[in-house]
């Protein structure tokens, strides 16, 4: 049984416990049904679904459905007995399954620490409509950069129509699509899927103020303020989104909130925070050659072209390989290795005339 399931009764599709005893849920004003257990020829099978409405929920009320269909048994002593055995069984449930207030420690979502304000943009969505982010100031927002060709991007289309759909009155996701085709090339895209949430051509400016961009698709996570606090890069669990959303919300969730600082997983320009860079390995440095090292990895820029400092370029694109080499150049120099290799080097031998000076007469 997947954890939202308990938690999100109100999610279509919800199984597992609260498909089987819905008056368990929290309050809500109509239960889908109810199952009713019928024992029949001395088997505790469940023989058909009984509709009960409307139910409030409540675990008496489940106890009592269940004692009420078995004391119709009291003829069957056999029977009796197996559907007293259920509820013996299912007992656990009905007493833990009540309380969706007590969150699940090993569940943990991350938002930033002190989250910067998201770079604004002025674009024209599709239909020429105008489209930015002060206008959805007061929402949870989910900015996602896609594109038409990238087909993770295309799978996650309907779920964020889903999320956007449930959560329509205060949440907004926009669309900024990448894509170097014409407009109408993605116009047909947002058509044929359906799309219920605004789309717009990203802007070279727009990427780069959000960091250039470097995988699709890529969300940003936006609170009411407009603020970023947490930024997903590939395809991930739509699941994760709509607990993120409902966090900002204030609503129930069944995780608890961590926060960290961005040291450039959000923002490049924080980098000069990151204590540790993807694939440069700094354990072999004291703790003031790690501070120089770091230093000169904010302090110069990238040569592979991407404009970026060398600390930034190891966030952006962990493939690249001249700022691979180049950091590695620079710890190098830091700790001393090649003073050291000079220094440790074997001294040459003494030439004959010095060593038959020097032997012994």
């Amino acid at each position: 049984m997947h954890i939202l399931d308990q938690w999100l009764p109100d999610r279509e599709g919800s199984i597992g416990v609260w498909a089987v005893f819905p008056a368990l849920l929290p309050r809500q004003e109509n239960c889908r049904g109810a199952l009713a257990r019928n024992v029949v020829r001395n088997t505790a099978r469940i023989a058909r679904w009984e509709r009960i409405k409307p139910c409030r929920p409540s675990r008496k009320n489940a106890v009592v459905r269940l004692v009420v269909i078995c004391s119709g048994q009291h003829r069957r002593l056999p029977a009796l007995r197996a559907c007293l055995a259920v509820i013996a069984l299912l007992w656990p449930v009905l007493v833990g399954a009540s309380r969706p207030q007590e969150q699940p420690s090993d569940n943990v979502i991350h938002f930033v620490r002190n989250p910067d304000p998201a770079p604004d943009f002025k674009l024209d969505d599709l239909d020429g409509k105008p489209l930015t982010l002060a206008s959805t100031h007061g929402k949870v927002v989910l900015l996602n950069f896609w594109a038409t060709w990238c087909g993770p991007c295309r799978e996650e289309i309907p779920d964020l129509i889903a999320l956007q759909a449930k959560y329509k009155d205060s949440l907004q996701i926009i669309g900024l699509s990448v894509d170097d085709d014409d407009a109408s090339v993605v116009k047909k895209v947002v058509d044929q899927t359906g799309i219920n949430y605004p789309v717009a051509m990203s802007s070279a400016d727009v990427r780069m103020a959000y960091g250039g961009i470097g995988a699709l698709p890529t969300s940003f996570v936006l609170d009411s303020e407009g603020r970023v606090v947490q930024k997903h890069e590939g395809l991930r669990d739509p699941l994760l989104y709509e607990i993120e959303v409902r966090a900002l919300l204030g609503m129930p969730i069944p995780a608890r909130v961590e926060t960290f600082e961005d040291t450039g997983e959000i923002f490049l320009k924080h980098a000069d925070r990151a204590s540790a860079l993807p694939g440069v390995d700094l354990a072999k440095l004291t703790p003031d050659q790690k501070q120089a090292a770091l230093h000169r990895f904010n302090a110069e820029t990238c040569t592979c072209g991407c404009k970026f400092t060398l600390a930034q370029c190891r966030i952006y694109d962990r493939g690249c390989s001249v700022s691979k080499a180049r950091t590695g150049k620079i710890i190098a120099e830091v700790s001393g290795a090649a003073t050291q290799n000079s220094v440790h080097a074997k001294p040459p031998a003494p030439s004959g005339s010095a060593a038959s000076n020097s032997s012994p007469r």
